[in-house]
């Protein structure tokens, strides 16, 4: 909309954006909401919609939170002032003698006052705001150079996009801390990327670390970090006097701070401290692997200076990790619930971290292979708070000879169904369509609402009618009647009734949903839809071969590879037409050969986005394909069109380079429209 802006829509912009913020810091930083999910939902629909109408954004807008393209490369960051690493102590003792090294300096013979708070196992980052405003993120790098993550760490909601809650805002302020992710889903992070055939991270900083270097922010967003702040770089425009003093001005300021923070006089008091909080590791929501302790006074840091990488007034004490040694006695492949085979030690039982270790996973066969593990190997194993322990060495020294290496499976140890490994990836697959160890799952990924949408059949019934053994296989979902049904809890007469109708309704349903239905590894909805446009019939995909697929422009090797694997693959087949015997009809209303050809005005050419542009990147690319277009990430002579939106990046200048046309959105928006 072009022309002036009312005044009261800049008012009541800039009033969404205050409130959302707040209630973004109550959620987030606080865990302590005012508003339910639906109303923040409702006022976030509204600042969205205003802003859209009117192309007014503030900087510290909600809305700027994601939405920004995917970078070529991370820019290069000096930082104002260096990010120094710590010094270690291990002991109480080396504690004292840091004391000792800090009283000697500023020759004095008084208790020191000190702060101890945990040290956060995450990735250290670096937030500039001048005026009150973030500008930009920088990782540690190597203390002098870090990379720009701005657009990644602005996805982290409890970070603050503006300084607000307090009225002592710097001119400019660096502020550093640490960006980590819970244990919990660290853990739920790596079941996914495992069912993907993705290779797992080894722990939650390596976890925090690949989520904020995503080229893609959009990545970032979808992983669930956080953040703690604890640090200062350089200040202009106000004076802190004291560690305790910035944490309590962070606090005010609405920035998340350390879980514990202790105000403590004299060494004696830094061990007990330190010794409480190496107590609590276990109950923590994160890992922590030592205690940050630091001299209080600012005068006094600036007194006690660095030692060439080091300050002189903190110390990092590492708490002694959770490790055991142990025997394998067995490895047992384990099938998960897409089919992902992961090899599992059982191992002499063990005492480590207060708990009894009995298990170990292994990751994958190029773990094995790494480490050199096998049966009957003398190990180390390691169990961080409440993380999966894992195997981190095997002591050789220990091997008698009669050690036993363990080898990939050539079938499922539960079914029998071929194994494969897709190349380039670390996963060793089942690709049999009646694994039980796969079949509650595969279950409810059928019935779900993107797949045949059977209305009733929640997670909790599903795992009800498995646990009963109504059903085994979801074919078996077909041959239900309603007297199977009326015997389960929770079930009634028009109940029942409802869920065999639902059940009868799914039998007619289209191509692309069933394929999707089917659970095939790589094939989601949006791939299930490129399938069912280039094949007529269901049947025509029986023993394809992956050439046949890699004819589809927006298909790649590793999709082509797995769907021709699946229709190889007689059990399968047989599954299948076990499906259409019992009353299954699959049409196919997506078909495009022989139809008359649809109005596809972008038919043939190629676009490329950088910046951001009033509808979300995906959604944009999904019209361009849609219209028959070709969406690329990277600009090249073949590229037809840059689509150039707010702020854009290095693919502007590339284009220009190459002769590449530009137009904006108003542009693409006309095309589409076949103007």
């Amino acid at each position: 909309m072009k022309g002036e802006i009312p005044d009261r829509i800049k008012k009541e912009i800039e009033e969404l954006v205050k409130e959302l913020n707040y209630h973004c810091y109550r959620y987030y930083v606080l865990d302590s909401p005012v508003i339910s999910d639906e109303e923040y939902d409702r006022l976030f629909r509204r600042l969205k919609e205003l802003e859209e109408k009117y192309n007014y954004i503030l900087p510290d807008s909600p809305t700027r939170r994601v939405g920004a393209p995917p970078l070529d490369k991370f820019e290069k960051v000096k930082h104002n002032e260096p990010m120094l690493s710590l010094d270690n102590a291990f002991n109480a003792k080396e504690l004292m003698e840091f004391d000792r090294r800090i009283k000697r300096h500023l020759k004095t013979s008084r208790e020191i006052q000190y702060t101890v708070e945990p040290k956060y196992d995450g990735l250290a980052i670096e937030l500039t705001y001048e005026q009150g405003i973030l500008v930009r993120a920088s990782t540690r790098g190597d203390g002098y150079v870090g990379e720009d993550v701005t657009q990644n760490i602005k996805t982290i909601k409890s970070i603050p996009l503006r300084i607000e809650g307090t009225r002592r805002v710097p001119e400019l302020i660096d502020i550093r801390g640490e960006v980590y992710m819970y244990i919990e889903d660290f853990e739920a992070l790596n079941r996914e990327r495992e069912k993907e055939g993705e290779s797992l991270f080894a722990n939650p900083r390596n976890a925090a670390a690949g989520s904020v270097r995503q080229l893609d922010p959009s990545v970032t967003a979808s992983r669930k970090l956080h953040l703690s702040c604890y640090g200062i770089g350089a200040l202009k425009g106000m004076e802190f006097k004291s560690q305790w003093e910035f944490i309590q001005w962070l606090k005010e300021a609405r920035f998340p701070v350390p879980y514990i923070v202790r105000l403590v006089t004299g060494i004696d008091e830094v061990i007990k401290a330190v010794k409480e909080l190496e107590e609590k590791r276990n109950s923590l929501p994160f890992e922590a692997d030592g205690a940050v302790v630091k001299v209080n006074d600012f005068s006094l840091q600036r007194a006690l200076g660095v030692k060439t990488r080091e300050p002189r007034w903190a110390i990092a004490y590492k708490f002694a990790a959770h490790q055991g040694t142990t025997v394998i006695k067995e490895i047992l492949p384990s099938v998960g619930r897409t089919g992902v085979i992961t090899p599992v030690a059982i191992l002499e039982p063990v005492r480590i971290g207060g708990v009894t270790v009995s298990r170990s996973t292994l990751h994958n066969w190029d773990e094995i292979k790494r480490k050199d593990i096998r049966v009957g190997d003398t190990v180390v194993v390691e169990r961080a708070g409440d993380v999966i322990p894992h195997v981190i060495m095997v002591i050789k020294d220990k091997r008698t000879g009669k050690e036993k290496v363990f080898p990939i499976p050539e079938k499922c140890p539960v079914c029998g169904a071929k194994v494969v490994r897709p190349e380039g990836e670390v996963a060793v697959r089942c690709v049999g369509l009646n694994c039980p160890a796969q079949a509650v799952e595969r279950i409810k990924h059928f019935v779900s609402k993107g797949a045949m949408d059977i209305e009733g059949l929640g997670q909790k019934n599903v795992e009800l009618l498995y646990s009963e053994g109504r059903i085994k296989h979801f074919t078996d979902l077909y041959r239900l009647k309603k007297e199977d049904i009326l015997s389960l809890p929770r079930f009634a007469e028009k109940s029942a009734q409802n869920l065999i109708d639902a059940i009868n309704r799914s039998k007619k349903t289209t191509l692309s949903r069933f394929l999707y239905a089917l659970g095939i590894l790589h094939v989601g909805e949006f791939t299930a839809k490129l399938l069912a446009k280039r094949f007529k019939k269901l049947e025509d995909l029986y023993n394809v071969s992956p050439e046949e697929i890699l004819q589809i422009p927006q298909i790649g090797e590793k999709i082509a590879t797995s769907v021709s694997q699946f229709f190889s693959d007689p059990e399968n087949i047989k599954a299948i037409e076990e499906l259409k015997s019992l009353g299954l009809k699959v049409e196919n209303p997506d078909y495009e050969e022989g139809k008359e050809k649809r109005h596809r005005p972008l038919e043939g050419l190629t676009f490329v986005i950088t910046g951001t542009l009033p509808e979300p990147r995906k959604e944009v690319e999904a019209k361009i394909e849609a219209l028959g277009g070709h969406a690329s990430s990277s600009v090249s002579r073949k590229t037809d069109y840059l689509v150039v939106g707010e702020n854009p990046g290095s693919k502007l200048k590339k284009a220009q380079t190459l002769g590449v046309k530009t137009i904006d959105y108003n542009e693409l928006v006309r095309m589409m429209e076949g103007e």
